[in-house]
């Protein structure tokens, strides 16, 4: 029988290795698996390639993660924000690796690695700093840099509703990277906050397959101070 659900977090990630490339689903502070984010931190795994849409805000989440100096490098868009002190701190006094790439093509380079395709050539970042020490073509007259998959050890999503085949919903903008993180890495985990019985997810609405999922495990929805579902950011 298959069964992908977890009784913990701290179960579910528990063969973490050291020097692990983790995929960290999430956009700004919308669909940012926090719950598995400090699970990875309790866990104690050291030397972590992180790759996520951004750096971290504030101090909780990615950033306290960051603060941990257990990232060796950072692979994202947009590393610096109003409130990314941490991974500037970081990043200034050369303790944390930066590869900044365009957003367009670090979501491509995710969906390359789970499409098992070795690499596509684009033309964003053609003739900046970005394309240095990278094939370039002229194609058809235009400039293209040549882009590599992105394959992770592990992958951290959060959906909001998924069945113990691992199948998965999400909840609006919180879907972002979360399906092609999923399918780029050898083990995904993801937290829900509902639990299907099988057949009860129609079809139609699995953004997931169960294929691209390890572990799944329910987590409780939290009440901000505003009287909403924090799941909601």
């Amino acid at each position: 029988m298959i069964n992908k659900l977890a009784d913990s977090i701290e179960a579910a990630l528990a063969d973490t290795p050291d020097g692990a490339t983790v995929l960290i689903g999430g956009f700004g502070t919308s669909g940012i698996p926090d719950e598995l984010i400090d699970g990875l931190i309790a866990h104690g795994a050291r030397d972590l390639t992180v790759v996520n849409n951004n750096a971290g805000n504030g101090d909780t989440g990615l950033a306290a993660l960051l603060k941990t100096g257990r990232v060796r490098k950072v692979i994202c868009s947009f590393p610096r924000q109003v409130d990314s002190h941490v991974f500037d701190g970081l990043y200034r006094s050369g303790a944390l690796e930066l590869e900044l790439v365009p957003q367009g093509n670090l979501a491509e380079r995710l969906r390359a690695a789970g499409a098992g395709i070795g690499g596509f050539f684009t033309p964003t970042g053609y003739g900046t700093e970005l394309a240095q020490g990278k094939e370039t073509r002229i194609i058809d007259g235009k400039g293209y840099v040549f882009e590599t998959p992105i394959h992770g050890d592990l992958a951290l999503i959060k959906a909001e509703r998924g069945d113990r085949w691992g199948n998965l919903t999400y909840r609006k903008a919180a879907r972002n990277f979360g399906p092609v993180m999923a399918m780029a890495a050898r083990k995904t985990v993801a937290t829900v906050h509902e639990i299907a019985e099988l057949g009860e997810l129609d079809p139609e609405t699995v953004i997931t397959p169960g294929i691209h999922v390890n572990q799944v495990v329910r987590i409780a929805r939290t009440v901000t101070r505003a009287g909403g579902f924090k799941a909601a950011a």
